[in-house]
């Protein structure tokens, strides 16, 4: 059952009906062959009968008596005339020739006709037809799967047409749709089918992504005021605490409103970006954490085109992971390998395993072990740091580690 399951569509189908014309033509072949050995043997009795019966007619006037001491008298090539002895019972036909026996009264006695008629030519044209089958049930059935392979996959040309197409299709392109055949069979149901399904799915992340953006738009304005009033009021723990959380919240609907125009598709800007002085400058900001300073192992002269401002978003999502997690040290590092700008951050923490390192990429996921001093994480940014770096024509994964987290981001130069 498994080896089966692994057989294309194409390949069942042609197995199928090869089988199914093995079938029919062996037996039909068997039932040809015996039909045509019965009425050939048939035939030859029949003429034998015939023959015997002429004889009979011809020696039923009267004639001179047979000779005493000639018991046999030949009448022809395949019949004889002996006289009818009591108790002896008529030949049979043998492998060579169809007998026919009839007796016949005449004047001098009762003689018995033997008459025979050869099987050759009915041994003969079984011959032939046996010659014939043989080569041919097999070519016939090499021309059965050929025909069966050629029109199964002309019929399914456009299912592969259809599964391409969905192949291709993702969240950031769902007005594609797949092409609908001409014919009108089960296959354009299909394609019309999963072309409404894509208009409905289509519809519905539309209306997702526009709900997020708006609502983190709208969002925008009130948490600006909160923020500054908060800061202006007299410092007091309750009040420090609210604007930390005022704070982080406005950094988790700017994260959403980024992600919503990343979803939607927004054309990447095509500027000339230095990203070692990207990398350096992101890397050299203040961060909560005074007690690690990333280092920088940062080529000169690695320029990509995108969008600067993105760009910089990744570099300081990807630092702020590795500060945060790493217990002494971040390493930054930024060169050209195989006509890519390859861009590491690698910290000395715990490290993600290998069974998390696509998790981490998911929108608020956060590993328990290694976000044990992470208070004030969204679980954005690394799912905004791929991205980006998607967005760019590029990747973003994780290559190494624990202990310790090394990612890897790359794009194309130039």
């Amino acid at each position: 059952m498994r080896s089966r399951s692994r057989m294309s569509v194409r390949l069942r189908a042609t197995l199928a009906a090869t089988a199914v014309v093995a079938v029919a033509l062996g037996v039909a072949s068997a039932v040809l062959v015996g039909v045509l050995a019965g009425s050939l043997a048939d035939s030859a009795a029949a003429e034998a009968e015939r023959r015997a019966a002429l004889t009979a007619a011809l020696l039923a006037v009267p004639s001179p008596p047979v000779p005493a001491g000639e018991p046999r008298v030949m009448v022809g090539p395949d019949v004889v005339v002996r006289p009818a002895r009591p108790g002896v019972p008529p030949p049979t036909s043998t492998e060579r020739f169809a007998v026919a026996s009839r007796p016949v009264l005449t004047a001098d006695g009762e003689l018995l006709v033997q008459a025979r008629a050869s099987l050759h030519p009915a041994a003969a044209a079984l011959d032939t037809l046996r010659s014939v089958l043989l080569p041919g049930v097999p070519a016939l059935l090499l021309l059965v799967a050929a025909l069966t392979w050629l029109a199964v996959g002309r019929a399914l040309v456009p299912v592969s047409a259809i599964r391409r197409e969905l192949a291709d299709i993702t969240a950031t392109d769902l007005h594609r749709r797949v092409p609908v055949p001409q014919a009108r069979d089960e296959i354009r149901l299909l394609a019309e089918t999963t072309n409404r399904t894509l208009d409905r799915l289509e519809y519905a992340v539309g209306r997702h992504r526009r709900f997020v953006a708006d609502a983190a738009h709208e969002l925008r304005s009130p948490l600006a005021v909160l923020r500054t009033r908060l800061e202006i009021a007299p410092s007091q723990p309750l009040a420090t605490e609210a604007l930390a959380d005022v704070e982080r919240i406005q950094r988790l609907t700017t994260d959403l409103l980024l992600l919503a125009r990343l979803d939607a598709g927004e054309p990447p800007e095509h500027c000339e970006v230095d990203l070692g002085q990207v990398a350096a400058e992101e890397a050299a900001l203040a961060r909560p954490r005074t007690d690690v300073r990333p280092d920088l192992l940062i080529d000169a002269g690695i320029v990509v085109r995108g969008s600067a401002e993105h760009l910089r978003r990744l570099v300081a999502n990807l630092v702020d992971n590795g500060v945060r997690h790493a217990a002494s040290a971040v390493t930054v590092r930024l060169r050209k390998q195989d006509g890519e700008a390859v861009l590491e951050v690698e910290d000395d923490g715990p490290g993600i395993p290998a069974d998390q390192r696509e998790a981490v990429f998911d929108r608020f996921t956060r590993l328990d072990p290694a976000r044990a001093r992470d208070a004030g994480g969204s679980g954005l940014g690394l799912a905004i740091a791929r991205e980006i770096a998607v967005h760019h024509g590029g990747t973003l994964a994780v290559a190494g580690g624990p202990p310790g987290a090394l990612l890897r981001a790359r794009f194309p130069i130039g």
